[in-house]
């Protein structure tokens, strides 16, 4: 019999780690070449992780709620045999951190401390490197209300805390020369709601929290600010109508608005290069890429934003093929860990749900998101070189929130009206 190590397989370019979820086989079960082992989640998408061999599970090294880094082994399978197999190379682990990274990202890299292990709690390899950063000792870590999993301490748990604690500490500095308020913090931002008898708790999934984080997370950290712009689409519409048959017969895809829409979008950022940016404290980081995240409703209600690379790249029939694939996989649960990663600009689609126009929330880092409202016939005047006439005409909002402190209104105003220009302009005439 030979043994064989299942590592933790690299999952794309800005992944370095994910959290066990759930344990598919147990000790002693046989597992078949390709068979799904575990389930792991990233900040954004569960996966499975496959086994490369067929074998018996001998060994796990890792529990449910653990977080390992990629290349690290998380089982043991015994396989037939005379000689040990040979472990697969241990992936590269992808450069922790970008020039302006903050320390406690790079931290995240280096091993936890021996002071956390004699806890029973189990805190992650980050929690313990802000931890040690911050001087936080293990009874502190161990108070800590952890909204995680089973109680579980995140990475935005520690923070809070370790933000409270300096303003506390700022406040005790003060207290001699500037009285305070007699005001008492609450220490959650939400107030106690009362439960009838008839009323049902559920509690959150996972990435419904994580969503939720995100959201306050974006609110606090931009301060945003919208412009709206109506377009006529009636060229786009009627296009669309004329051509859709033809293009699914020859191409094998459905052709939908999206991917009308994010081309105008991509030729907008080449114009604006100021909207393709990211703010890391005060530093602007201008992205070369232009990779357009397209926010995609799951089955379940939750939200994931899939990314489209390079989108400036694609032609019609390239980014139709790219918005169709990213949005089944969304739909069946197959994104990988680095469709979600390395946005630069974001798109959503809240026309879907018949809303007219909507406010969205900024996907950080990025600086700007465009809501594409519901595409309706109205009523319009039309301008001819006889005169104004009244016509029934295909029209839709486009709302953009972008960041105000980096985004000014020109800027934010004008890349929106530079999208709504590049669809009124559209050929009616032109090949896909």
């Amino acid at each position: 019999m030979a043994k064989f190590e299942l590592k933790l397989p690299k999952m794309g370019e800005s992944v370095a780690e994910a959290t066990i979820t759930n344990w598919l086989k147990n000790v002693g079960e046989k597992i078949d070449a390709d068979e799904a082992v575990l389930e792991i989640a990233t900040d954004k998408v569960d996966s499975e992780v496959p086994s490369e061999v067929s074998g018996v599970l001998t060994e796990i090294l890792f529990q449910v709620n653990d977080v390992v880094k990629v290349g690290q082994t998380i089982a043991i399978i015994e396989t037939e045999g005379g000689s040990v197999a040979a472990a697969p190379v241990t992936q590269e682990v992808p450069a922790p951190v970008a020039e302006v990274a903050k320390t406690v990202e790079v931290a995240a890299a280096i091993a936890a401390p021996a002071d956390f292990k004699s806890s029973d709690k189990f805190f992650s390899p980050l929690v313990k490197n802000i931890a040690t950063a911050e001087g936080i000792s293990l009874t502190e870590l161990e108070n800590i209300a952890g909204s995680g999993k089973d109680g579980r301490v995140t990475k935005e748990d520690i923070l809070n805390y370790v933000g409270s604690r300096k303003s506390d500490a700022g406040s005790q500095k003060q207290i001699s020369t500037q009285p305070t308020p007699n005001t008492q913090q609450p220490t959650s931002n939400t107030q106690p709601v009362s439960v009838n008898g008839g009323d049902e708790i559920v509690e959150m999934d996972r990435m419904r929290k994580l969503i939720s984080g995100y959201m306050v997370a974006s609110v606090q950290t931009s301060a945003h600010v919208q412009s709206f712009i109506e377009v006529d689409v009636t060229n786009i519409v009627k296009w669309r109508d004329r051509v859709k048959n033809a293009f699914e017969k020859r191409e094998g895809e459905k052709l939908t608005f999206t991917p009308i829409f994010m081309e105008a979008v991509a030729k907008a950022l080449k114009d604006f290069p100021g909207m393709n940016i990211s703010v890391d404290g005060d530093f602007i980081i201008k992205r070369k890429n232009i990779n357009l995240g397209m926010a995609a409703a799951l089955p379940n209600g939750n939200l994931i934003v899939p990314v489209i690379k390079n989108a400036d790249q694609l032609n019609l029939v390239g980014m139709a093929k790219a918005v169709n694939d990213l949005g089944n996989r969304a739909k069946a649960g197959k994104l990988k860990p680095d469709d979600t990663q390395g946005g630069t600009y974001t798109v959503t689609n809240v026309g879907t749900f018949g809303s007219v126009f909507g406010t969205p929330i900024i996907n950080q880092p990025q600086v700007g998101i465009l809501a594409l409202g519901a595409i309706r016939k109205v009523p319009a005047v039309i301008e001819t070189p006889e005169g104004d006439f009244i016509g029934i005409r295909q029209k839709m909002f486009l709302s953009h929130s972008y960041d105000h402190r980096v985004v000014d209104g020109a800027l934010g105003g004008r890349f929106v009206k530079r999208v709504a220009e590049y669809l009124e302009a559209f050929d009616a005439n032109r090949e896909y």
